[in-house]
Order: C-alpha cells, then sequence, then structure tokens
C-alpha cells in the first residue's frame, strides 16, 4: 500500500494486485533478502533462559536449501506433504522454506496438539515427511493408527532409531538449490481449521497466499515496513494467525520476527520480551490481549517501545481497545479472516479507520459484503453473513480431499464465512459471532461478542464465554462462563452482581440468566474459545 495515501477510499481505489505469474514464497521472502543482504537478521531467537541469537537470510537460504537437497534425495516431490511439528524458531522457517523450494505442501501442526489431533491431520493430510522434535516424536510414537503415508522423521534434537537428525542431514546435503519454478495457484501451504465447529479441514493455500496477506498485515501495522520495525507474536506459528499475520509477511518486508519457544502464554515474560527486545509490531490474539490487562502500569514496568499492536481471531471488544489506549498508549488495530480466506477487514488508526466495537473496513484488494441467505447484500444495519467475493489471491483453494465441502462454502462467486455481522453506511464492519454461536431468545437475536465485552468490564473477571442454553419457554437463554482474578470468589452474590451489571449496561434480554464460574475455559490451540463444549455441557 502506499503510506502517502492517507484516505481509506483512495487506498482502495489506488491498490492493484501485482502477483508475477511464476511466483514462489521461499524465494521471495527469503533468498531474495539473502541475496541482497545476506547478514540482514530475518530470524531473532530467544531461548527460555533469555538467550538472543539472531539467525541471518543468508543463514536461512543455506539451511533450506541443505535441507531441500536431503529431503529430494529421499524422494520428496512437488506436491508431497510435509508436515511441521515445532515450536517457533529457526527450525520451522527452514522446513517451509525448504517445502516451498521443492514445490511441496507445507502442512504446520501446533506443539500444542495431543496424539489424537496429530494423528488425525498426519493421517489425512497424507503427509509423507514429518520435521519435529524429542517432544513431537514421543507424541508421534503414541498414536495407534496405521500412517501408511508417512515415511520420514526428522528430529531436531538428534538422531534415534525412528528419526534422521537435523544437524547431520543438513550437514551431509549440497548448499545450492534452485527453487522450483512455482506459479501462484501452485499449492504451498495447508492450514488446518481450529476445529470449534466439527472436525478440523485441511485448507490448501496457492503460493499466492503470501503476496495476497501483504495489504492485510500493512493495515493494522500501519504501513509496515517502518525504520526500526522489529515483530513478535506468541500465537503458534502453525495457525494462520502466527505464520500470515505476522511471520511470513514481515520477512517479506525485511522486518525481523522475534522467536521463542513457549508453550504457555505468561502476561508478565510477555511483557520483558516486548521491553527487553525493543519489539516495535506485534499481533496479539485477544484472549491474550485480555490476559495481559491482568499486569498492573505496563508504561511505568517496562520500557516498551511499541508502535503498533494487531488483533485477530475473536472479536477484541470495545474494553479491550479502551485498555489499549490507557496501558499501552495505542490503538489496537483489530483485524479479521478465516483460515480460507485471512485478513479481508481490518482497522487502521493511521488513516483513520478505528471504531469501538468494529472490526474495521475492507482491506484495499478484497471485496467484503454482509449478505443475505441468497446471496444478496444486505442493506446497512441488517444482519447477515461475512463474505468475501473471488477471485481473491488470499483465497484458499478447497478443502484438502473434500471437494463437497468446498462447494458449500460458496454461494455464487461468495466465499461465505459462517460469521453474522451488521455493516453501517460508512462500511464499517460489527462482528456479532458466528451462525452457531448466535443465541435466539425470546425473538431476539443475541451475539455473545457484546456480553462478554460488558463482562470483562467487571473488575471481578479476567475471560467470559457466552453461550444459548435450550429454553422451553425462550427456546434459548443467555448462560455466561466466567473466570475470575486472582483472590475472587465465584459466589451466588457475585453472579447476582454481574447479571445485574449487564443488565444495565445492555438490555434486560442479554444480561445472563446463568453464570457458572470456572477455573479455566476450553480453547483451541489458536486461543478460541470452544464454545461448542460450553453448549454441549449446558
Amino acid at each position: 500500500m502506499l503510506p502517502e495515501l492517507r484516505d481509506h477510499q483512495a487506498l482502495r481505489d489506488a491498490f492493484r494486485w501485482q502477483i508475477p505469474p511464476r511466483y514462489n514464497i521461499a524465494a521471495d521472502m527469503c533468498d531474495r533478502w539473502a541475496a541482497l543482504d545476506p547478514d540482514r537478521p530475518a530470524i531473532i531467537e530467544v531461548s527460555l533462559d533469555w538467550q538472543v541469537t539472531p539467525v541471518s537470510f543468508g543463514h536461512l537460504r543455506e539451511a533450506s536449501n541443505r535441507l531441500a537437497n536431503a529431503l529430494h534425495s529421499r524422494g520428496v516431490v512437488s506436491g508431497d506433504r510435509i508436515a511441521i511439528l515445532l515450536p517457533q524458531g529457526r527450525c520451522v522457517l527452514t522446513a517451509h522454506l525448504a517445502a516451498s523450494k521443492l514445490g511441496a505442501i507445507a502442512v504446520p501442526l501446533a506443539a500444542l496438539f495431543g496424539v489424537d489431533a496429530l494423528a488425525y491431520r498426519l493421517a489425512d493430510s497424507g503427509a509423507k515427511v514429518l520435521v519435529t522434535d524429542a517432544s513431537g516424536l514421543a507424541k508421534v510414537s503414541q498414536i495407534t493408527e496405521p500412517l501408511p503415508e508417512l515415511e520420514l522423521l526428522i528430529s531436531t534434537d538428534g538422531a534415534d532409531h525412528h528419526a534422521l537428525g537435523w544437524d547431520a542431514l543438513l550437514a551431509d546435503a549440497n548448499p545450492d538449490f534452485t527453487p522450483v519454478g512455482t506459479a501462484p495457484d501452485d499449492p504451498a501451504l495447508m492450514i488446518y481449521t481450529s476445529g470449534t465447529t466439527g472436525n478440523p479441514k485441511g485448507a490448501l493455500h496457492g503460493h499466492r497466499v503470501l503476496p495476497g496477506h501483504l495489504p492485510g498485515v500493512q493495515m493494522p501495522h500501519e504501513f509496515m515496513p517502518q525504520p526500526g520495525d522489529l515483530a513478535w507474536t506468541p500465537a503458534d506459528w502453525a495457525w494462520a494467525g502466527g505464520l500470515l499475520n505476522m511471520l511470513l509477511p514481515a520477512l517479506h518486508f525485511g522486518v525481523a520476527v522475534v522467536a521463542r519457544p513457549v508453550i504457555r502464554f505468561e502476561p508478565e515474560e510477555a511483557f520483558r520480551l516486548m521491553a527487553d527486545l525493543g519489539i516495535r509490531n506485534a499481533f496479539v490474539p485477544p484472549t491474550a490481549l485480555r490476559m495481559l490487562r491482568s499486569v498492573e502500569r505496563p508504561r511505568e514496568r517496562f520500557a516498551l517501545n511499541l508502535r503498533t499492536v494487531a488483533a485477530a481471531g475473536e472479536a477484541l471488544g470495545a474494553q479491550t481497545l479502551a485498555w489499549g489506549h490507557e496501558a499501552l498508549g495505542l490503538t489496537i488495530n483489530e483485524a479479521y479472516g478465516q483460515t480460507e480466506c485471512n485478513l479481508v477487514l481490518a482497522s487502521c488508526a493511521a488513516i483513520g479507520v478505528s471504531r469501538p466495537g468494529f472490526i474495521g473496513k475492507a482491506v484495499p484488494g478484497h471485496e467484503v459484503a454482509v449478505i443475505r441467505p441468497d446471496g444478496s447484500i444486505c442493506d446497512a444495519h441488517e444482519q447477515g453473513e461475512i463474505a468475501v467475493r473471488r477471485p481473491d489471491p488470499v483465497m484458499f483453494l478447497g478443502y484438502w480431499r473434500n471437494p463437497q465441502a468446498t462447494a458449500d462454502k460458496f454461494i455464487g462467486d461468495w466465499m461465505k464465512t459462517g460469521d453474522q455481522a451488521v455493516q453501517d453506511e460508512d462500511g464499517y464492519v460489527r462482528f456479532v459471532g458466528r451462525d452457531d454461536d448466535v443465541i435466539t431468545s425470546s425473538g431476539y437475536r443475541i451475539g455473545p461478542g457484546e456480553i462478554e465485552d460488558c463482562l470483562l468490564r467487571h473488575e471481578a473477571v479476567a475471560l467470559a464465554a457466552v453461550i444459548g442454553k435450550p429454553d422451553a419457554l425462550r427456546t434459548e437463554i443467555v448462560k455466561a462462563f466466567v473466570v475470575l482474578k486472582a483472590g475472587r470468589m465465584g459466589t451466588p452474590e457475585l453472579a447476582a452482581e454481574l447479571q445485574a451489571f449487564v443488565r444495565r449496561r445492555l438490555s434486560a434480554h442479554e444480561y445472563p440468566r446463568e453464570i457458572a464460574f470456572r477455573e479455566e475455559l476450553p480453547m483451541t490451540t489458536t486461543g478460541k474459545i470452544i464454545r461448542r463444549l460450553l453448549r454441549a455441557e449446558a
């Protein structure tokens, strides 16, 4: 996007996609920078004991060339699936680059996945190679289901009787490799959906997915790259949010990305990391932002140097937006997308696109609308489903081995998201909830996000999830599951206080008629609350 244009509509009018007929993610994101400036930092690794190690583009080019040669000599060819099960660090990126150079399909897997989740994805993807560490190998050894297509295990922690050792494998391989001449629509990446509404599906993306994400990153990160930019996200790089909302686009722009292989998000450590490294650009999912709110006076305690903070994955909420202004001294820019078609709506305070309670507007290059079930576009303030028009370079090629599910995702040229929203006269989109999250009570259609945001305004509440519980009289009633801040007790008196709190601030039909206190809430590895489990319990 053009930073000299400070008007959203002007940016949309001036924007044109420029994707060449031959395009390879690795050649663009890594080898291009390695040729221009091989010592330029790409990854800043921060170990668990806080040792800081820069990793250059030149190093990544050579390492990925060696891995590509090693895999090619063992029969890996274009179209094969290479699963990657590792925490943040250079090995993750090296494996992605090698897969791209081979014309293979990278299948990122979250380090937090359990045995059953891994077994399903490895079997469904038909992965030929798995790159992992000792922890991952221990999980794979417990899989009892057959994985006939999995031929090669590579361990970054050294060889054993099941796996080849990473260091030895690379040391014996040729450091020169010419990437396959891929086209933008050639498959490059398969990311599994989070599974909040059923079995996860593999969303297959072409090489064009990286250039497709660039305007969607530049908008919430206010015209990245800027001098001094340094990026970080606590999101697992296996999730579209970690991989495509930050890692790959930042590297395309030559912006180094901080990597820290933590398993559990700790707010105090996150602030320390941002301060010690001088992080300028952070992508932080809303749940993690709400956890950061537990840290008092962050700007007084930590020498933060943040320029932009972006959030996506769930509704941010007006309360967290207000906290960003007060505690961080900046506007948190919200963004929206799905694994199938990511970063198509966003805010950008730098050009005046920011409104509490709204995601933002359509990112330049993407046509987004709120539609009715018949595919027609809703009127302003009429609730409908968020949809994205094809063709779109960020849109998936289809679900892996599931053509019917792919066809069901569309109505005409609109890709349906399953997310309910309203759009106002100015083009701002307000998220209401997923189709199956919307609550029908006494004839009202109620989105859980507004109620959750209201509960978070109460001084006792740390996290909240709202669902509809079946009710013979009202069809459904609003039920809230609440995690309290440290030192607070879940008493009947507090439940009544929270009910009155919501009723006063929202309306009589939206307050939770039932409140259940919990130590924690069920979440996907991407930090989204799994409401279907709460609905099943209710």
